[in-house]
């Protein structure tokens, strides 16, 4: 069953590495194949997941991510497939998260999917569109059902935007190393070091980096900086890539291996 984020993160820190995170969607390529590959995922040392809810305007994702979920919506996911992969995957071990954009969230019905998450054993969200000027109701749902809530701040981000984000955010903060799209790159953004350091002064809460990451070196990068590493478009082109789903199991668990010993400071 899923441990609490912090939970987590006391035992990577106490093992001297950092958490891995991994990102999939639910539903791609199939809604069962999603919870397979995500099993895989874990069992290969993926700490966290974050099981991505498929949106039709996924403006912040890059193409790989944009693909994915374009193949997920047309093998008929829905959010209540969404929070079913959650249940089977923490049943099968993993702690989840549910990464969403704040639209599918606010019309499946704020206390409705919260209790349904709940339920389903996943222990927090990454709202990454939502802002805490907006987000009373979100706030008071989570609270109610033990929800951890996840919130980002980026480089653009001044000292007191990061202090009123990390006010509201419980689990860990989530930085975002670049500006732009997600999207695995050659080489990590050279803002996340100082964007961690000053979210650091300013909260005692873990902070993990994403958007770039995609192979072992890289995380071992991070991992000397931050205290989770999340990576997921690197999962995903490993899946696109694949000649079938055999294939695709091998590859995504292979880059967790690899992953996982990279988190090792």
């Amino acid at each position: 069953m899923s441990r609490p984020l912090d939970e987590v993160f006391t035992a990577t820190r106490a093992a001297g590495r950092a958490a891995l995170i991994g990102y999939l969607p639910a539903g791609f390529p199939t809604p069962q194949e999603s919870v397979e590959l995500i099993t895989a995922m874990v069992h290969a040392g993926v700490d966290i997941i974050e099981v991505g809810l498929p949106y039709s305007d996924p403006l912040m994702d890059g193409p790989a991510i944009q693909e994915a979920v374009d193949l997920a919506l047309k093998a008929g996911t829905t959010t209540d497939v969404v929070l079913d992969t959650v249940a089977q995957v923490t049943a099968a071990g993993a702690t989840a998260v549910v990464m969403s954009y704040w639209n599918p969230i606010e019309r499946y019905g704020v206390e409705r999917f919260a209790a349904r998450l709940a339920d389903a054993g996943g222990v927090g969200v990454i709202a990454p569109d939502l802002t805490p000027e907006e987000a009373g109701p979100w706030i008071a749902a989570t609270t109610g059902r033990g929800l951890d809530r996840v919130f980002l701040v980026a480089p653009s981000s001044t000292d007191t935007r990061i202090t009123t984000v990390c006010s509201v955010t419980s689990g860990f903060v989530y930085a975002a190393s670049t500006m732009g799209v997600t999207g695995a790159r050659s080489e990590v953004s050279s803002a996340a070091p100082a964007l961690v350091a000053r979210t650091r002064r300013l909260t005692s809460l873990p902070i993990a980096v994403g958007l770039g990451v995609s192979t072992g070196a890289q995380a071992h990068e991070v991992a000397a900086y931050a205290d989770g590493v999340i990576v997921g478009s690197a999962f995903v082109r490993r899946i696109l890539d694949a000649v079938d789903h055999a294939s695709a199991l091998a590859r995504v668990g292979d880059l967790a291996a690899e992953l996982a010993v990279g988190v090792t400071r």
